[in-house]
């Protein structure tokens, strides 16, 4: 019996930019700042981004480019969920601790505290020239390009 290998070679991966951003600011005061040096309109998604049903939700913000066909996603990295469990059993008040976890979007990159990502593959200048406005916000630390072949978690970056 003859055994048939079928090989895709010619399999195109999701084309992106994805741009790191290291900053403290509020998302919405970010995405204002964005739009205001890169010339483009994020606008909030009426749902933010879900994980396990509801327990964990990133904003995400959204503007779509109809002249390049491009959409541009502006992504927390970081949600903070309170826990309440039950204190010491043996005091005379029932006291509750409260307990703050920490999860991430992309957990390889836990120091990044927003992600910016262009469904389009952009040359090295018009990266360059993204990148040099970002960091022209005075409240932006820093912000850098991560190649899609390091990312161990690409799946938490399909948005649709």
């Amino acid at each position: 019996m003859a055994i048939h290998k079928l090989v895709f070679d010619d399999v195109e991966e999701d084309l992106f930019t994805l741009i790191a951003i290291h900053c403290t600011l509020e998302d919405y005061r970010l995405a204002y700042l964005l739009n205001k040096f890169l010339g483009i309109t994020l606008i909030r998604k009426p749902l933010d981004l879900d994980f396990q049903n509801g327990e964990l939700t990133y904003s995400i913000y959204e503007w779509e480019d109809c002249k390049q066909q491009t959409i541009w996603n502006l992504v927390s990295n970081v949600c903070k969920t309170e826990d309440y469990r039950q204190g010491n059993s043996n005091s005379l008040f029932s006291l509750q601790e409260k307990t703050t976890k920490i999860n991430y979007l992309l957990p390889e990159y836990k120091t990044v505290n927003y992600f910016l990502k262009i469904d389009n593959e952009f040359n090295f200048n018009k990266e360059k020239y993204i990148i040099d406005s970002i960091l022209k916000i005075p409240q932006v630390a820093t912000a850098y390009s991560i190649k899609s072949d390091k990312l161990k978690s690409k799946d938490h970056l399909i948005f649709s």
